[in-house]
This record gives C-alpha cells, sequence and structure tokens, in this order.
C-alpha cells in the first residue's frame, strides 16, 4: 500500500492517539457519526422518495427540496466530520479494511450521482416540478441514491467485521 508509511505516522500522531484511548470522546464522536447518519439519510431517503413518486407526491419536487437539502447537507457536513476523526482514530486498521474501502467508493460514487443531477436534470425543476410522472433521470437519480446510501450503511456496519484481516 503507497500510503502506508503516512498512515503509519498519523496513526503515532498524539491526536490520533488521544481520540483512540479516551474513554470519553471516541464514544461522542462514535455517538455523533451515527446521529448525523440518520439526519442526513434520513432527509436523503425522503427526497429520493419524492424523486421516485413514492411520497409527498402532492408537493412541488422544488418545495421539498428547499425544505429538505439545506438539512441534509448540514447532516452531511458533520457526519463528514465525525467520520474523519474515526478515520484519524485508527487509519491504519480503516484504509486496510475491504469495507471501508467499499465505503469510501460508494460515498463517492452516491456524490457524482447527486452532483450530476444537480448540475443537469434538477436544473430544470421548473418545468416538471408539478408533473404527475417525474423525469425517468430524476427517478433513476432518487433509486441510485436509495441503493448507494443503503451500501454505506451496510459497509460501515461491516467494517467491524472484516473476515479479510
Amino acid at each position: 500500500m503507497a500510503f502506508l508509511p503516512f498512515l503509519e505516522w498519523l496513526e503515532s500522531t498524539s491526536g490520533s492517539i488521544a481520540i483512540r484511548e479516551s474513554i470519553l470522546f471516541y464514544p461522542l464522536v462514535e455517538t455523533t457519526h451515527v446521529l448525523t447518519l440518520c439526519l442526513f439519510l434520513g432527509l436523503t431517503a425522503l427526497w429520493d422518495l419524492r424523486l421516485l413518486g413514492l411520497a409527498m407526491r402532492r408537493v412541488p419536487v422544488s418545495e421539498v427540496g428547499g425544505r429538505l437539502l439545506p438539512w441534509a447537507v448540514a447532516g452531511f457536513a458533520l457526519m463528514v466530520v465525525s467520520g474523519g476523526l474515526l478515520f484519524y482514530s485508527g487509519p491504519l486498521r480503516a484504509a486496510q479494511n475491504i469495507f471501508f474501502q467499499v465505503k469510501m467508493v460508494m460515498i463517492v460514487l452516491a456524490c457524482l450521482n447527486a452532483l450530476v443531477f444537480h448540475k443537469t436534470v434538477y436544473r430544470r425543476v421548473e418545468v416538471w416540478d408539478r408533473e404527475a410522472v417525474i423525469p425517468l433521470q430524476a427517478r433513476a437519480a432518487g433509486f441510485l441514491s436509495l441503493v448507494l446510501w443503503a451500501g454505506v450503511v451496510v459497509a460501515g456496519r461491516m467494517q467491524a467485521y472484516n473476515w479479510f484481516d
């Protein structure tokens, strides 16, 4: 692994050791990560279900997005910070864990899906905002988002059970 010397150094820093050995801080960071994950994924799932036409069908897509997305972005930001601290507490073990690697790939794909959706289909939301049937590209983005974020949760949970150490 090309990053091994860097990860070894990172793991030996006083901050990494302090988090890893803390009786109170590590559990607080982990709890924050789980709670912000719930906030982010709950709101994202509602958004995706709206895109799929399975929830809040009478509410315009732009209104749902306007109310949910700012909170989802805040949850995502806090989730990234707390996840970064968790990684920092044990970067060697995390980076060598196949489930962590899969989780990171799925996070990148989910973010790319959201970016492409917002830069393309969602820019024309005023055209289809109140339509009975949402464009296929929007529904596909919502479906892909649900699948990828569910995969992130499963892979994240499986990190504790790495049979490939």
